[in-house]
């Protein structure tokens, strides 16, 4: 995520995102988890304030945690010891180093446009046969939500053929009512796929 606005928010309210969404870890979280072997080494991608860090720390995994804003990483260290380094999606230059991305909630925010070279840059950071999870707003494209944030709004089809033509393999999909942080319930798409 590269977006001036959407960094800035979260720089600005980490605080309040941490009160309201920093308390438990994704209910994705265990049945991905649950593909890798014990003791895989993860790449996670927008850690937020650490809550699926921590939870995959406490399974055992090799972690590498990672978020874009400053304020988010001193808040994922506060409240759950979780230590993380700043990067940008965009600046993910790893080659298949990970044998799993775990992406919640944060690739949304990702520029239609730019999403492609993200998912190669994902591709090119897993070994072979390497697991990638992500989870999206549904929508008819991109807009900026009510708290100004950048966000793709994809369609099913308009986001499996992306995945697909970055040479991921779809293992799994499921569309689901959920909240974000704008306080909209809305339809989500959570994609679990493999390296090709």
């Amino acid at each position: 995520m590269s977006d001036a606005e959407t960094l800035a928010w979260y720089e600005a309210n980490a605080p309040r995102f941490a009160f309201s969404f920093g308390t438990t870890h994704s209910v994705h979280l265990d049945g991905f988890l649950d593909r890798l072997a014990p003791g895989a080494r993860i790449l996670e991608l927008g850690c937020g304030t650490g809550q699926d860090a921590a939870r995959m720390i406490e399974r055992g995994f090799d972690l590498d945690t990672t978020d874009a804003t400053s304020a988010l990483i001193r808040k994922a260290k506060e409240r759950f010891g979780v230590e993380a380094r700043q990067m940008r999606f965009d600046e993910l230059d790893a080659i298949e180093t990970y044998d799993a991305v775990w992406a919640h909630a944060c690739l949304l925010h990702v520029a239609r446009a730019e999403l492609p070279d993200i998912l190669e840059r994902i591709r090119k950071a897993l070994r072979p046969g390497g697991w990638h999870y992500a989870n999206y707003k549904l929508g008819d494209g991109e807009a900026r939500d009510p708290l100004g944030r950048l966000t793709n709004f994809p369609a099913t089809e308009w986001l499996e053929a992306i995945y697909r033509d970055a040479a991921f393999v779809i293992d799994a999909a499921e569309k689901y009512r959920g909240k974000g942080a704008d306080g909209v319930r809305r339809d989500w798409y959570a994609l679990t796929v493999r390296r090709g």
